[in-house]
């Protein structure tokens, strides 16, 4: 198998994880506040990866890679999950992944600057293409402006595409379950203070559906999602498997259907569709030279 084609595969199955966190998201707040649902699930994660690294005897991390991995820890353990649990309070996760469909040409872009990596013209044309629909589908839904709910989206897209970068960096030379096991552990002191004072009071009365939700986004979405997403990056290329994420609120779209009854719109599978054509224009028009 090609290198590009095993890394597109090996993405895809993170991003049908990563494609259940909006809906996941706002199961789990229907119990929980935004800020512990964020914390929270990073502390869970961050003690399956204390596990992991005894289990498979990773031994320590070299300090010279601690930096970056903080770094990642930023965007994917702090940065993304707090703002799109806020966003995700009032708003609609079906909405929330269009929006979210920026991510790939914001990792295709930080893959650019910061790897060397140089995508050709007909790649970068479809991922604007595909980026502007987004943008035109939160004006038209926002009434002709860009509504609170969806500039805490974009950020989270920056936060997200800064640990997609530097974390397919990192996996360039460590394995992507060490990479992400020890962003989880770095940041593991914060998430324990930062969870005990966003704890519900309630939290023992969970339902069963949110402590499911809940779990889901702890062991799945804050773990191991990112052990075949940056195997993917890593394999096949930052700029090449990040517009696997174009698909992704196509399967959002649909989780959230099911999850959470929400309608499926004609004008949300229109844009969806489109943005997911892009993904298929662009992979064709793809050749990347890396100095």
């Amino acid at each position: 198998m090609k290198s590009e084609t095993k890394g597109m595969f090996i993405g895809f199955i993170g991003i049908f994880i990563f494609s259940l966190t909006l809906p996941a998201t706002k199961v789990a707040m229907l119990d929980l506040n935004p800020y512990f649902v964020a914390y929270g699930r990073a502390l869970i994660a961050g003690l399956a990866a204390v596990a992991y690294l005894i289990v498979s005897k990773a031994g320590w991390v070299e300090t010279k890679y601690i930096p970056q991995l903080l770094v990642v820890a930023t965007g994917v353990v702090f940065g993304f999950p707090l703002l799109v649990n806020l966003a995700m309070q009032n708003g609609s996760s079906a909405h929330g992944s269009i929006i979210l469909g920026l991510l790939p040409l914001a990792t295709a872009i930080l893959g650019a600057i910061r790897h060397h990596e140089k995508p050709s013209i007909g790649f970068w044309i479809s991922a604007v293409i595909g980026s502007t629909l987004v943008v035109i589908f939160s004006f038209i839904t926002g009434g002709g402006k860009v509504a609170h709910d969806d500039w805490l989206l974009f950020g989270a897209c920056l936060f997200a595409s800064i640990g997609y970068s530097e974390g397919a960096d990192l996996s360039r030379v460590m394995n992507p379950k060490v990479v992400i096991s020890w962003v989880l552990v770095l940041s593991l002191p914060i998430n324990c203070i930062l969870s005990y004072l966003t704890l519900d009071v309630d939290f023992l009365q969970l339902s069963l559906k949110s402590s499911i939700a809940f779990l889901y986004l702890a062991f799945f979405s804050m773990y191991i999602g990112f052990f075949f997403w940056y195997e993917g990056l890593k394999v096949g290329g930052i700029a090449r498997v990040s517009q696997v994420q174009l698909i992704q609120p196509f399967i959002t779209m649909i989780a959230a259907s099911f999850l959470l009854g929400d309608e499926l719109t004609v004008l949300n599978l229109v844009f969806a569709t489109l943005v997911v054509l892009t993904v298929m224009i662009g992979k064709k028009m793809l050749i990347v030279k890396s100095n």
